[in-house]
This record gives structure tokens, C-alpha cells and sequence, in this order.
């Protein structure tokens, strides 16, 4: 039997989610595993002793463990969509903007989530949690701040022939490597995203999570059990 590529995944994480989401588009037989974060295999942190997950192997022993970086192999081995080549704009663009969401909206997005997690930047308490007031403001003002990209994202969709999407009038590799940080967002406190985040972003969001290829990656795994195979 000719051994597969495996992908080491946690459903949750947006990292991992956008991997499977072109791994699911491309229809690469690929062999998912699904982890627990709290107790990661030895197979995966053998391969990337970094220990965060998407973490891809090839046959031939090469790893891949940044998510775009998985994205962007499987779409060279099989891109129908042509997530690679947006309908408006360029691959360099679409990294740019991707770069952008990394920078400039996933800290945010951490920081209004999880608060208690930063309480060394708020003064909090050693058991200071999320609910207290401090980490209650400090992540309002990270929600505010997260805006700022969410609006350049509105901007982008807002205007021109329908469907929008990132690059035209069709998905690219933008749209998906964005949106599962963007959802992320949105489900912290989906009635407070509705209220503050212009509509054509959440038309882009829902468009995105409606397709059956999302429903396909979200699909729950059996945690994968570490039993000596490689």
C-alpha cells in the first residue's frame, strides 16, 4: 500500500482548520489525525517538536507545520477552485492581506478571547479571570482595536458585482485562510459582532461557513491514538 500524507489536526484550532479546508478542497488522500492538546503524540512532536499543530508529513519524511505552507502544497498538488489564482488581484496580494490578518487581527482576536491569559499586560491577579472587570476591559479594547482590520476586510467586500468575496467574485486562498480566525471572532459574542461589524462582512462569513466543504471539515474525528505507527 503506498503510504499517505498525514495531516495532524485539533478541530478547533483556525490554524489546523484552514489546512483541512484545502485539504478537503484539493481531494488529496491525506490521513488525518486528530490530537488533543493536552496530550500531543510523540509521532507529531517528533516530526515538529514545536508542538502546535497543523502539522503535515509527507511520505518521503519532509514536515510541513505552518498552515499556509500546508495550504499552498496541497493546492499545487490540485487546485479546482483556483484558490491560487484569485478572479481580481494576485498570489502576492492575497499573502500580503494574509500576512495582515496575522499581524495585525490575530493578536487582538487572542486578547479579547482569552483575557485572563494576558493578565500580565492588565495587572491582574494571579487568579484573576476573564470575568474580572480589568480583563473585561482590557478585552473590549482589543475587540475595538480588531475593528480596525475587520473594517479594511468590509471595505474589500463592499461594492462591485455580487457575490464579493477578498479578490473578486469568487472564493480564493484569502478568503479561506482568514475566515476561521474571523469566525472565531464572531462566535465569542455573536450578538455584539452583528451589532458593530459592517453587513457585507458577515455575508462573506456566513457564504463561506454555509459551504458543504466547511461542513466537511468540521466534521468531529475520534482522537487519534498514538500507537507506534508513523
Amino acid at each position: 500500500m503506498t503510504p499517505r500524507p498525514v495531516l495532524y489536526t485539533f478541530r478547533r484550532c483556525p490554524y489546523a482548520m484552514r489546512a483541512r479546508w484545502a485539504v478537503q478542497v484539493s481531494a488529496l488522500d491525506v490521513e488525518l489525525r486528530e490530537i488533543t492538546l493536552r496530550a500531543k503524540p510523540a509521532a507529531m512532536l517528533v516530526a515538529s517538536p514545536k508542538g502546535t499543530v497543523p502539522v503535515l508529513v509527507l511520505p518521503g519524511g519532509q514536515v510541513i507545520d505552518e498552515s499556509l505552507d500546508v495550504m499552498r502544497w496541497a493546492l499545487a498538488q490540485h487546485d479546482p477552485e483556483g484558490w491560487l489564482t484569485p478572479a481580481q488581484g494576485t498570489l502576492a496580494e492575497m499573502l500580503a492581506l494574509i500576512e495582515a490578518c496575522e499581524r495585525d487581527f490575530k493578536p487582538h482576536l487572542d486578547r479579547y478571547k482569552y483575557p485572563a491569559r494576558y493578565r500580565a499586560e492588565w495587572g491582574g491577579a494571579p487568579d484573576a479571570g476573564d470575568s474580572d472587570p480589568l480583563a473585561r476591559a482590557f478585552a473590549a479594547q482589543h475587540f475595538d482595536v480588531a475593528q480596525g482590520f475587520l473594517s479594511l476586510l468590509a471595505v474589500r467586500l463592499e461594492g462591485g458585482a455580487a457575490p464579493r468575496y477578498l479578490f473578486g467574485t469568487r472564493p480564493a486562498l484569502a478568503d479561506f485562510a482568514i475566515a476561521p480566525f474571523v469566525r472565531q471572532f464572531a462566535r465569542h459574542d455573536a450578538a455584539r459582532f452583528a451589532q458593530q461589524t459592517a453587513p457585507a462582512l458577515s455575508q462573506w462569513l456566513g457564504a463561506l461557513l454555509a459551504r458543504p466543504d466547511f461542513e466537511a471539515v468540521m466534521a468531529r474525528q475520534a482522537v487519534w491514538a498514538d500507537t507506534g505507527a508513523r
